[in-house]
């Protein structure tokens, strides 16, 4: 099992380095990291008396991995989930919000019949439902994946500035966000390209 500082390592690496998008409404992030995040930690890098995108800028791979071991692993306690389930949940959590992930770990429970909360926190309620059902149904983590697979689509669906992150520009092919989801998957999960092509094909 990878410890959580090679996952927090891993998950550095899809982030990639400094990206300022304007369609991407998490404004500008390096490694990940966003400069709200920045500020509210008081990561003033440069020393100028404020926290802006030339501190966003300076931030270092290392300060990213410890920023998400501490605030999307540890803190909303992901390390009690059963540990199949701690690489995607900690994966989607940066890359969409702790609660977010939570609550499509959640909602996948609950589609398994577990008696469970959508709150977007982990608790002994979550903890326990996610280590029921996994030993009822080894597939939950390829579940969680095809949730948060469709969860994505579904940002494309409502928000054409987002379609380029499910769909690449170049040739309609799986954009960043799908192939992300997708890495925790099993094969026999994972959407062929002709699956892939048929759920965007209302995009314009």
């Amino acid at each position: 099992m990878k410890t959580v500082q090679q996952l927090a390592t891993e998950i550095v690496g899809r982030e990639g380095g400094f990206v300022n998008d304007p369609a991407d409404p998490g404004g500008p992030t390096n490694f990940g990291v966003t400069l709200g995040e920045m500020r509210a930690l008081g990561m003033d890098l440069d020393g100028d008396g404020d926290v802006d995108i030339a501190d966003v800028r300076k931030l270092t791979l290392s300060q990213a991995v410890e920023i998400f071991i501490a605030d999307y692993f540890q803190k909303p306690r992901l390390n009690t989930l059963p540990a199949p389930l701690q690489a995607p949940v900690f994966d989607m959590s940066v890359n969409a919000g702790v609660s977010r992930a939570v609550k499509i770990l959640q909602e996948t429970l609950q589609s398994l019949g577990e008696a469970v909360t959508v709150d977007g926190r982990v608790g002994p309620q979550t903890s326990a439902a996610a280590a029921r059902a996994l030993a009822k149904w080894p597939g939950l983590v390829d579940a969680y994946g095809a949730a948060r697979r469709e969860f994505y689509y579904r940002l494309g669906d409502h928000r054409p500035a987002s379609r380029k992150y499910a769909r690449r520009e170049s040739d309609g092919g799986k954009g960043g966000w799908i192939i992300r989801a997708e890495a925790f998957m099993t094969p026999p999960a994972i959407f062929t390209e002709a699956q892939h092509r048929a759920r965007v094909a209302g995009w314009a």
